[in-house]
C-alpha cells in the first residue's frame, strides 16, 4: 500500500540538483545523444523510453530505445503506444477550454451549475467551488486516492458519488492539493454539455484535428495492440518484472490516455503556437495564456543556495509551471501501473520534449528531460544522472541507518477479543467502497481492488498487512507500515475497522456487515408472522420481492440480512440482529432483537 503515491504523482528532477560547467557546441546539441540516453536505461533499470524534441515547426528528434516489451526484446519506436498518465489531464482541461470559447460553460461560474448532481462534503464547497477552482487544484480536498484506485470502479457516476463522504484538509482556496477526482469532474462536465463520451469530445476537438490517430483511452485496447508497450517495474534494485496493466478507465479524465511520441509532438506544437496548428485554431490563444499561467501557487519555491536558477512552483490548467535556469518551463508528469510520462515546453523558447517510459514511478522523464533541455538551450549541463545515482545510494545508506534505530511498540503477549473467525465480513465506507476481511485457513485476510493481503496480528485487535504477490506469494520485505484496527461496539461485538488510507485525515472507519447467506423464499416464509413482546407490543416480519422485513409500530420497516443460524442482521442498524428461536420441528417460537442496550424478545402469536 506504501508505494501508491509514489506510482500517481510525478516528481520534478530538476530541482534538486546544482549545474556542473560543460556545455554543448550550439550548432551540434545532440551529438552523442544515443549513447547518453541508452546509459539513462541501463543505469536506472529501465526496460525501454520513447522521446521527442520539437522546435516550432520541427521534430528534431522522435526515436525510441531500448524495449517496448522486455521478454521478447521487440524495439520501441516512436510509434509505440505508452500510458502517459496524468499527462492526460491538460487534454481534459483543455476541453474546458473549448466549451468557454462555445459559450456553454465560465470558467468562474459556480461547477455544481454544470454539474448539479456533484455534491461534496460540506456546504461552502457546494455553494462555491467554480469550475476554475476544480481545475486548479484548489478546492480544499487533498487525493484521496485510494477511492479509485484502491476501489475501482466501472462507472463514472459511482465515483462522482464518493466524493460526497471525502473530507476537505483545508478551505476552498486555502492550499493547492492535488486532485484526480477533479479532473473526473471536468470529464463529466464535457459528457453533460457536449452530449458525447469525454473520450469521443477529447477526440472529436482536440485528437481529430491535430492528426493523433494513434492515441486513444484505455490499457484494454494498449494490451491487445502489437506495438503497444509492455510495464514494468524494478523489484529489489535489479529485476525488471513485468506489471499488469491495471484499467482505470472509469477515471479516464484523470489519466488513462494512450499515446505515442509521434502523436504527442503535434500536441506540444498546438501549444508552442498559442492554440494553433497547420495555422488552424484549434484552442483558443485566451485560454493558452490562462492555462500556461500561475493559477495557483504551490509552493514558495524560493531559489536556493545550490540552485539559484530553478525557482517558483505554480499550477494553471493542467499543467506546472517554474522557471529552469532563467527559461520559464511548462510540464506535466503521469505515472500508472508500469508507466511513466512527462511532457514539457518552453513557450518563450519555442521548445517541447517528450519522454515516455514503461518503468513504474520512474525517475528517467525528469532525467532525460533535463539533459535534453540543457543541450537544447545551449545551458550549462549538469550530470543529472550522476545526481541521481548518488542520491539513491545515500537515500539507502540513510534507510538501512534509521531501520537499525527502529524499536518495536508491539504489546506483547496481548490476544484478540474475539476468536479470529468473529472479524470475519463486509466493511464498507460510502466515500472508498468495501473491504472484505475472510477467515481462511486460521488466519484473518483482507483484500479489496487488486490488494489480497494476509493480516498478522500486532497486538489486541491491530494487524499488520503483508503483500501477497502473485508470483512471489507473501513478501515480508514489503513490512507495509499501515495498520488494520477493528473496533467494538456498546454490545462487545465488531462493528467496524479503522484504515488511514488518506494520508492527510484521520484513519477512516469502515462499517462492518455481516456476510449474507443465500435462503430461498420457501425458507423464509417459515418466519413470517406476528410476534409480541407484550400485549398491544407487537413486531411483524413478511415478505416483500422475496425479501424478509420486520416492522414495529412507529419505526420504519427493517430490510433483513440473512446471516446463518436462523439469525438476520438489520441492513441500515449496525450492531442490530434478530435471531429466532425454533421448535423440535423447524418452526420459529420466539424472535430475538439483538441490540447494543440489550435483547429483546418477542413470542410468536399463534
Amino acid at each position: 500500500m506504501r508505494h501508491l503515491l509514489i506510482l500517481l504523482f510525478s516528481l520534478t528532477v530538476g530541482t534538486s540538483i546544482a549545474q556542473k560547467k560543460k556545455t554543448v557546441t550550439p550548432n551540434q546539441p545532440l551529438q552523442g545523444i544515443d549513447t547518453t540516453l541508452e546509459r539513462v536505461l541501463l543505469e536506472l533499470k529501465a526496460p525501454g523510453m520513447a522521446v521527442a524534441i520539437v522546435h516550432k515547426n520541427q521534430i528534431v528528434l522522435s526515436k525510441g530505445y531500448g524495449y517496448s516489451d522486455w521478454e521478447n526484446k521487440i524495439p520501441v519506436t516512436d510509434e509505440t503506444p505508452f500510458a502517459i498518465g496524468s499527462c492526460t489531464k491538460a487534454f481534459t482541461a483543455a476541453l474546458m477550454g473549448v466549451l468557454d470559447k462555445e459559450g456553454k460553460l465560465k470558467l468562474d461560474e459556480k461547477v455544481r451549475k454544470y454539474l448539479p448532481e456533484l455534491t461534496f462534503f460540506n456546504d461552502e464547497m457546494n455553494q462555491y467551488t467554480t469550475v476554475r477552482d476544480v481545475i486548479t487544484h484548489r478546492t480544499g480536498l487533498p487525493r484521496h486516492d485510494y477511492s479509485w484506485y484502491g476501489f475501482p470502479s466501472k462507472s463514472r457516476d459511482s465515483l462522482l458519488k464518493r466524493i460526497q463522504y471525502q473530507e476537505p484538509t483545508f478551505g476552498l482556496r486555502q492550499r493547492w492539493q492535488y486532485n484526480n477526482f477533479m479532473y473526473l469532474v471536468q470529464g463529466m462536465i464535457s459528457e453533460k454539455l457536449m452530449g458525447k463520451s469525454w473520450e469521443e469530445n477529447v477526440k472529436n476537438n482536440l485528437l481529430d484535428p491535430l492528426n493523433m490517430k494513434q492515441t486513444y483511452f484505455s490499457v484494454n485496447t494498449l494490451s491487445k495492440d502489437p506495438k503497444g508497450a509492455r510495464g514494468y517495474q524494478v523489484w529489489k534494485d535489479s529485476i525488471i518484472e513485468k506489471m499488469p496493466y491495471y484499467d482505470i478507465d472509469a477515471m479516464g479524465p484523470a489519466g488513462s490516455i494512450i499515446s505515442n511520441v509521434k502523436d504527442l509532438s503535434n500536441w506540444l506544437q498546438l501549444w508552442i503556437y498559442a492554440g494553433k496548428w497547420n495555422d488552424k485554431e484549434v484552442l483558443p490563444t485566451t485560454y493558452i495564456q490562462e492555462a500556461i499561467s500561475a493559477q495557483s501557487i504551490i509552493s514558495a519555491g524560493l531559489p536556493g543556495k545550490e540552485k539559484p536558477e530553478l525557482h517558483f512552483s505554480t499550477y494553471g490548467f493542467g499543467w506546472f509551471m517554474s522557471s529552469y535556469k532563467g527559461h520559464y518551463r511548462v510540464e506535466h508528469g503521469g505515472n500508472i501501473d508500469g508507466f511513466s510520462a512527462n511532457i514539457a515546453f518552453f513557450p518563450s523558447d519555442s521548445l517541447g520534449i517528450i519522454v515516455l517510459t514503461n518503468q513504474n514511478g520512474s525517475s528517467v522523464n525528469n532525467i532525460v528531460r533535463n539533459i535534453l533541455a540543457d543541450r537544447m538551450l545551449g545551458l550549462k549541463q549538469h550530470d543529472w544522472l550522476g545526481e541521481k545515482l548518488e542520491a539513491d545510494k545515500k537515500a539507502k545508506e540513510s534507510a538501512k541507518a534509521v531501520q537499525s534505530t527502529i524499536s518495536s511498540n508491539k504489546k506483547e503477549r496481548t490476544t484478540t477479543s474475539h476468536p479470529l473467525s468473529a472479524f470475519d465480513g463486509l466493511y464498507s465506507h460510502p466515500g472508498y467502497g468495501t473491504i472484505d476481511v475472510a477467515f481462511r485457513n486460521d488466519s484473518l485476510h483482507i483484500s479489496f481492488g487488486k490488494h489480497n493481503d494476509w493480516l498478522k496480528h500486532v497486538h489486541y485487535n491491530i494487524f499488520q498487512p503483508f503483500t501477497k504477490h502473485p508470483t512471489r506469494g507473501i513478501d515480508t520485505a514489503e513490512n507495509s507500515p499501515a495498520r488494520v484496527h477493528f473496533t467494538m461496539n456498546d454490545a462487545g461485538d465488531i462493528d467496524g475497522l479503522m484504515l488511514q488510507l488518506e494520508p492527510t485525515l484521520e484513519a477512516l472507519k469502515w462499517k462492518r456487515q455481516l456476510r449474507a447467506v443465500a435462503i430461498s423464499a420457501d425458507n423464509l416464509k417459515k418466519y413470517e408472522g406476528i410476534y409480541e413482546f407484550a400485549p398491544g407490543a407487537e413486531a411483524k416480519f413478511y415478505l416483500k420481492n422475496n425479501i424478509l422485513f420486520a416492522f414495529i409500530a412507529g419505526q420504519p420497516e427493517y430490510e433483513l440480512v440473512p446471516s446463518g443460524n436462523n439469525k438476520f442482521a438489520l441492513k441500515v442498524l449496525n450492531g442490530f440482529y434478530t435471531e429466532f428461536e425454533m421448535d423440535k420441528e423447524g418452526n420459529p417460537t420466539s424472535v430475538s432483537f439483538i441490540q447494543p442496550n440489550g435483547t429483546f424478545k418477542a413470542k410468536k402469536k399463534k
